[in-house]
């Protein structure tokens, strides 16, 4: 096709060939047809300077666009970085048609400017005509939008009843929609209801309604719709499939399925792109095949932020610390995700020392914390005991709107309730203006650690009056709270209603709960019977409970009996061999106690000393139990001799003066 000379357009021989016999004259000389066609060739192979030049001839003969053209524009505006030049090709057609309006709305969409698509929608209906009515393109921008916006809104419904009125329900990409739509919003029944409901099925429900599944969590429905798809003669998996199914296999652990998927991938010759290269060093890193994960990671031609989090993540989560250090210390520009990964990872194995020396580092690199980054860092400060942190952590969340994040906010909750400023954890709480129900269990949880057990009930009750349903953690809380206080009709009431009213399945921890409230209450009687009637086998925290109710009642029998099952189970577990030493030694049993020393000696066991920290003006200190090489030692214990003796002056009676056992251990 030839321009005129003030015009030079770089394109390749074979697409003028295409176009140039089209450059057919009319009225005001130009071909619309070939423009649009040039437009959309610059549009496929980013020619940002190419097409302006389209567009600014088009200006120079004064040419009104019709729809065909502004729509090949405002879509080659939308797919570059010059959006606004899109608004301003739409806002001059004169006369606008469904095409246009449905170019602006995925332009928006494109661009992430969801709450543009909805006012451009509301301006569609309102000037909608014979020849601008929205379809089923519109539908799928506006779905996509409320998603992003608005979950479980009554506009969705709208849409849904607009959908039906207007007969698109019949439409597979509508519907395909739709089912994302409710997926997102974990209304997955609806969208299941949708997915079955449909007439015909094409890959792209398939994979919405599985990534639903994955997404939502409901890893085990995830995995059966995929071994149904498999059965399927005219459709077969393809990569989009291959990632949510493997979420699924790596959060529910399941390898063997995952590596089916991995054949499958292999034996049908689906593109191993970045997405699932990630995908399966994350199953495998999960997994614990880290080594398998490590050669995948080893073997990518192309790595991305995922990419080094998969195998971080699954170094921490298997304790390999050291290796996901090294992993992330050979990133030469590593993202806040991964100074997030390897943060939270240091505090899940317990390595809270490096946590503030790496969020300096993050700091020094130029990157702020995050939601996920505050939430991750909240118990390191209630480890440290450190309450001036942990104000300066909530200050940090208000100035940048992170307390509105439910974790952040029962981080927080947590993280004061831990350091003994409770009116700071409710006053958090009352902030709070959508209280789900991780919130209520956090604030319920903070009342019961301080043995509040009537504010702990009050509060569950009022959480049951706003129509919060309770999840299993919730009743922990609530359980827990009676087990401090040795409310056993109570608990019985709530436990026993559990899985009857609220449809909650008692799980072990429910049980090790209960067992904790009927011990403390002195029922070991109960507590052991109970023990004989659960459902499963009882773990190390149900023994554990009982054992604590034997060493408060003295019942040294039953306290040797639950100790033949705890050095089975945790043999490593210094604390049950000093609890039965102290038990046979309280009785005057002096000989069973010190075969229960020895024991514990060969084993190669020792007491961890107990320590604290004291944040004073000089920074943190450490103190470890009988340590003497602080400098100033002497005060110290000159200061805790004056305590004791005002303690004995009041009548307490210190144990640790009549266990010598804890000085031995």
């Amino acid at each position: 096709m030839r321009f005129p000379n003030p015009l030079r357009i770089q394109i390749s021989k074979n697409t003028a060939k295409t176009y140039s016999h089209q450059a057919l004259p009319i009225p005001n000389g130009l071909d619309y047809a070939a423009y649009g066609r040039l437009i959309q060739h610059c549009t496929d192979h980013r020619l940002l300077r190419q097409a302006k030049q389209l567009h600014a001839r088009l200006i120079l003969f004064s040419v009104t666009l019709d729809n065909f053209l502004a729509s090949k524009l405002i879509t080659f505006y939308s797919k570059s970085t010059h959006f606004h030049f899109a608004h301003k090709v739409f806002d001059e057609i004169p006369h606008k048609n469904t095409f246009s309006w449905n170019a602006l709305l995925m332009g928006c969409s494109f661009h992430n400017k969801h709450a543009d698509v909805l006012n451009h929608f509301s301006s569609f209906l309102s000037s909608s005509s014979a020849s601008a009515k929205p379809d089923n393109f519109t539908v799928t921008c506006v779905l996509k939008a409320l998603s992003s916006l608005f979950p479980y809104s009554t506009l969705a419904e709208m849409i849904h009843c607009f959908v039906l009125h207007n007969g698109f329900d019949s439409d597979v990409f509508v519907v395909n929609a739709l089912i994302t739509y409710y997926s997102r919003c974990d209304d997955i029944v609806l969208a299941r209801n949708l997915f079955n409901w449909m007439p015909e099925r094409d890959l792209v429900s398939w994979n919405s309604m599985i990534a639903g599944y994955s997404q939502g969590g409901s890893y085990e429905d995830c995995k059966r719709l995929y071994r149904e798809m498999l059965e399927l003669e005219d459709l077969r998996p393809n990569e989009v499939t291959v990632v949510s199914v493997l979420q699924a296999c790596a959060q529910s652990n399941d390898l063997v399925l995952g590596m089916e998927v991995h054949r499958l991938v292999i034996e049908n010759e689906i593109e191993m792109d970045l997405s699932v290269y990630n995908s399966f060093i994350a199953l495998y890193a999960k997994c614990g095949s880290l080594d398998y994960a490590r050669e995948l990671f080893e073997e990518a031609s192309e790595k991305d932020e995922i990419t080094y989090g998969a195998l971080i993540s699954g170094y921490m989560v298997h304790g390999f610390v050291d290796e996901a250090t090294n992993i992330f210390r050979e990133m030469k520009n590593p993202g806040l995700s991964t100074w997030n990964a390897v943060i939270s990872g240091q505090i899940q194995n317990n390595q809270y020392d490096g946590v503030v020396d790496l969020l300096h580092e993050m700091q020094a690199f130029g990157f702020r914390p995050n939601t996920i980054t505050l939430s991750s860092i909240l118990p390191t400060l209630s480890y440290f005991l450190n309450l001036k942190g942990g104000k300066e952590i909530h200050a940090y969340a208000i100035r940048n709107s992170y307390d509105r994040n439910i974790y952040v906010a029962t981080g927080i909750i947590d993280t004061y309730a831990k350091l003994g400023f409770l009116q700071g954890a409710q006053r958090v709480f009352s902030q709070t203006k959508d209280r789900s129900v991780i919130v209520w269990t956090a604030i319920i949880s903070a009342y019961a650690s301080h043995g509040n057990v009537k504010a702990a009930l009050d509060l569950f009750d009022e959480m049951l009056n706003e129509e919060i349903q309770p999840d299993p953690v919730t009743f922990t809380a609530v359980l827990t709270a009676c087990a401090h206080s040795g409310v056993v009709n109570e608990a019985w009431r709530i436990f026993d209603a559990m899985l009857p009213k609220y449809g909650v399945e008692p799980l072990v921890e429910h049980y090790a709960c209960m067992v904790g409230v009927l011990s403390r209450a002195g029922k070991l009687n109960e507590a052991e019977e109970l023990i004989t009637k659960m459902p499963f086998e009882p773990n190390a925290k149900v023994w554990g409970a009982l054992l604590n109710g034997a060493s408060v009642f003295g019942d040294v029998e039953l306290g040797k009996f639950i100790c033949d099952h705890l050095f089975e189970i945790e043999p490593d577990n210094t604390g049950n061999y000093i609890i039965m030493a102290n038990l046979y030694s309280q009785a005057g049993r002096w000989k069973e106690a010190e075969k229960v020393r020895e024991k514990m000696n060969n084993i190669g066991l020792t007491k961890i000393p107990g320590s604290s920290w004291i944040e004073t003006g000089g920074g943190l200190e450490s103190f470890t139990a009988r340590d003497a090489s602080n400098g100033k030692a002497e005060e110290i214990y000159a200061m805790l001799e004056v305590l004791l003796v005002s303690m004995r002056e009041e009548g307490y009676i210190l144990k640790d003066e009549v266990d010598e056992e804890s000085v031995c251990c």
